[in-house]
């Protein structure tokens, strides 16, 4: 779809402020009454700009695609609609992290608590049924809610699924043979991202996706590339790539890019809503690669930080994004253009993805651990 934003004008505008309004998000306009007006105001930039910040959206007061979605699935409430699995067209909304979230709190296994009902959460809901001896048919209806309603919380004081999670890693051994990683260098083909002079961006983060295959597959890893020079998949199908591939884990790569002079460092990011919802392992993972991209190249640490994103979300393995510099600030850009410091970033890559496979006790200090030779 086409952007909306300040400007914009009709029915799809009209839609975006209904839901803003369904949401508390935006005031009626006393002079309009029930009308809720087709004109993107400021009032509704604001909104639209409150509601991505809260979500864990790029926060730019605009309506593409991935904000109208996350509208639509806000709209839902959990007994709004029958809950079930559906393989071909999955359901998806705030319903559904509702129950995620209500199944996890009763120590039920639902998978990560991300809005979208999937075979995880499917489990959990027969488990739960069959347990307190309903028809365990994965649908989530009145009995079913109202055995939910009844029901206070079983697992307290921390997130249940960080146990799960750290476990199976840990317990799956601190080697890399066999691992499957799915790199995903951004943009591509057409979409060049920001240029440097003759450089781009979707250059750059392929060859950076290149060092790093090679880093990770000396140590024994299977590597896959979501694209080459002249590709440019949508976020669907990059992470449907990963699925498929059923990876161990998912790492994108982008260069960022900023009109104030000031914009530099390193940041990243994990699947998260900002409001202890997460993955717990692609937060703990976002946290050692860019520590030791820091540690290792004395960029600017700009933090970890939670993101709905499509390309977070929709993956079914811990899930990072990596902003690797700003090539629009000059110090940045001679860092990230001088080969040599990108294979100093996929070397730190290489660390992160080691140290997160080992247990605590065996854990390095960040910028200390020690590759294997030859790699």
């Amino acid at each position: 779809m086409e952007p909306l934003g300040p400007g914009s004008t009709g029915p799809a505008v009209a839609d975006v402020r209904a839901a803003l309004r369904s949401l508390g998000l935006l005031a009626v306009d006393a002079a309009a009454g029930e009308s809720v007006g087709e004109e993107y105001d400021p009032a509704t930039e604001l909104a639209v700009r409150h509601f991505q910040q809260v979500r864990g959206l790029s926060v730019d007061g605009r309506v593409g695609e991935e904000t109208y979605r996350a509208l639509s699935e806000a709209r839902w409430s959990l007994g709004d609609r029958l809950l079930h699995h559906d393989p071909e067209r999955p359901m998806r909304g705030d319903d559904v992290t509702n129950l995620q979230e209500r199944l996890l709190e009763l120590g039920y296994d639902a998978g990560r608590a991300d809005g979208i009902f999937g075979r995880e959460t499917e489990t959990g809901l027969r488990a739960f049924q069959r347990d307190y001896g309903l028809t365990a048919d994965g649908t989530c209806g009145p009995g079913t809610l109202r055995a939910l309603r009844q029901l206070g919380r079983k697992v307290t004081g921390g997130r249940p699924q960080l146990l799960r999670q750290s476990a199976n890693f840990v317990d799956s051994g601190p080697h890399l043979i066999g691992r499957r990683i799915v790199v995903d260098p951004g943009h591509g083909g057409a979409d060049t991202g920001f240029t440097a002079g003759e450089t781009t961006e979707a250059d750059l983060v392929l060859d950076l996706a290149s060092r790093i295959e090679g880093r990770l597959a000396a140590a024994g890893a299977t590597v896959y590339l979501t694209r080459g020079r002249d590709q440019n998949p949508t976020a669907e199908q990059r992470t449907a790539f990963a699925n498929d591939a059923r990876a161990d884990l998912f790492i994108s790569l982008h260069m960022d890019a900023h009109g104030s002079e000031h914009a530099r460092g390193v940041a990243s990011y994990y699947y998260g809503t900002g409001s202890g919802t997460s993955s717990t392992v692609g937060e703990r993972f976002a946290d050692l690669a860019r520590r030791e991209m820091v540690a290792r190249t004395g960029m600017l640490d700009l933090g970890g930080h939670p993101k709905t994103w499509d390309l977070l979300r929709w993956t079914r393995m811990p899930a990072v994004r990596l902003d690797c510099g700003y090539l629009s600030h000059p110090v940045d850009r001679l860092l990230l253009l001088d080969a040599r410091l990108r294979g100093t970033v996929a070397s730190a890559v290489l660390a992160a993805v080691q140290r997160l496979f080992l247990p605590a006790e065996a854990d390095p200090p960040t910028g200390t651990f020690v590759l294997p030779q030859g790699v």
